[in-house]
């Protein structure tokens, strides 16, 4: 049977309290089983997905979380206190010595269920191997379960992005073409302008022949350049921008 390194109790705990999340609550799980284990299991696996979630750095291989991280696990489960709070409990059951600062799950599982620390340092490991088992499958289904959800989101995050940039990149061309199509429009009225001020010109009997004339040639001159181009430029441009 599996036993924990140290020449006295709480060099085993520490021990146990550098093993990974996963493994620390596998341990407790073996050595309460048939007190808490088994009744709580289920929980076990959210703590091991919320442990996997807060530690950013490690993920379920890590062992230990900061105070403000072990402060949020806990206001996760309902379980709220503060970090003073949290540190007076912690040194209260008497496995922790010197400062609190980083928390390993073993400490809180200690205070929350007011279990001996001696005898979980000294807990062997190997009965009930068909429920540990079990138990250790439904961890790793958790770990695996959440690098799903983990993958889903990112996947779902990239399609979003992709749609804003479509999406934006539509509104610049919409942008665009309704810039072209005002600045067709700008080109037609003075197109239309001209021609009207050319033709008052051309029938203003109070100015002169001359100068009559000159107006009459200069629109002759307007109307016989083809504005075909600007026509079918302005058709296509006001289709484009109704799509």
């Amino acid at each position: 049977m599996a036993r924990l390194a140290g020449a006295n109790d709480f060099e085993k705990l520490k021990s146990l309290c550098l093993k990974t999340h996963k493994e620390q609550l596998v341990w407790f799980l073996n050595a309460y089983w048939g007190d808490y284990g088994q009744r709580d299991a289920e929980n076990y696996w959210k703590y091991a997905l919320k442990l996997k979630e807060l530690d950013l750095q490690k993920g379920l291989d890590g062992n230990e979380l900061d105070e403000l991280s072990m402060h949020r696990f806990l206001e996760f489960f309902k379980e709220t206190m503060t970090v003073a709070e949290m540190r007076d409990n912690l040194r209260s059951t008497g496995a922790i010595q010197g400062n609190v600062r980083m928390i390993p799950i073993s400490h809180i599982l200690i205070f929350k269920y007011r279990v001996d620390w001696h005898r979980l340092a000294n807990a062997p490991q190997g009965d009930n191997r068909a429920e540990i088992e079990e138990a250790q499958r439904k961890l790793d289904q958790v770990q695996i379960a959440f690098a799903e959800v983990s993958k889903t989101a990112e996947i779902a995050a990239n399609k979003e992005r992709e749609a804003v940039q479509a999406e934006n990149e539509a509104r610049t061309a919409q942008a665009e073409l309704q810039a072209a199509l005002n600045e067709l429009h700008a080109q037609e009225a003075a197109y239309k302008a001209k021609v009207d001020d050319l033709t008052r010109r051309g029938n203003d009997e109070s100015v002169g022949v001359v100068t009559r004339n000159k107006a009459k040639a200069e629109l002759a001159q307007v109307l016989a350049e083809d504005p075909l181009p600007l026509r079918k430029a302005k058709i296509t441009q006001e289709a484009a921008v109704k799509k």
